[in-house]
C-alpha cells in the first residue's frame, strides 16, 4: 500500500499491516491530529519504507521517547515511533490506497471527549449534507 502527505512531497509503502486498525483517543492523539481520535495501525519496521520526501519530515517528541513524524511543508502527520517498540505506529488516514480492513477497536477510551457520538447511528453522507 501507499500513502502520503497532503501536499505530496513526502510518499512511503507498507507492505502489510501489523495490528488491526484502532481508534485512538489519546489526549497526545487528539491533540497533535486536531481531532477527537486518530485512526492507526502498527507496521513493522521491515514493512514500511519512505518512498520520496524523507529529507521533509520533522519530528516531534510528544512523550518521553517517541517521535510524531509529520511533514515539514503540510504538517500531514505520518508515523510515529518509540524508542524499543518492535513497531511504527502509522497515520491510517494518510494512506492512497485501501487497506482491506475496518477499525476494530478503540483504545484511550477514558480520553473520549464528551461531545463525540462515538456510536454510528448519526446521518452519514458520501460528500457534505443536503443543502450545504
Amino acid at each position: 500500500m501507499k500513502g502520503s502527505c497532503l501536499c505530496g512531497a513526502v510518499q512511503y509503502e507498507v507492505e502489510a499491516l501489523s495490528s488491526p486498525i484502532m481508534h485512538c483517543s489519546c489526549n497526545t492523539c487528539r491533540k497533535a491530529h486536531a481531532a477527537a481520535f486518530n485512526t492507526c495501525a502498527a507496521v513493522k519496521p521491515e514493512d514500511f519504507r519512505w518512498l520520496t520526501g524523507e529529507e521533509k519530515l520533522s519530528q516531534f517528541e510528544s512523550s518521553p521517547g517517541k517521535l510524531r513524524k509529520f511533514c515539514s511543508v503540510c504538517g500531514s502527520q505520518l508515523i510515529s515511533t518509540k524508542e524499543g517498540m518492535p513497531f511504527h505506529v502509522l497515520r491510517v488516514a494518510c494512506l492512497d490506497d485501501d487497506p482491506q480492513q475496518t477499525p476494530a477497536l478503540r483504545i484511550w477510551k477514558s480520553h473520549e471527549v464528551s461531545w463525540m457520538n462515538y456510536e454510528h447511528d448519526m446521518p452519514q453522507y458520501e460528500e457534505w449534507q443536503p443543502g450545504r
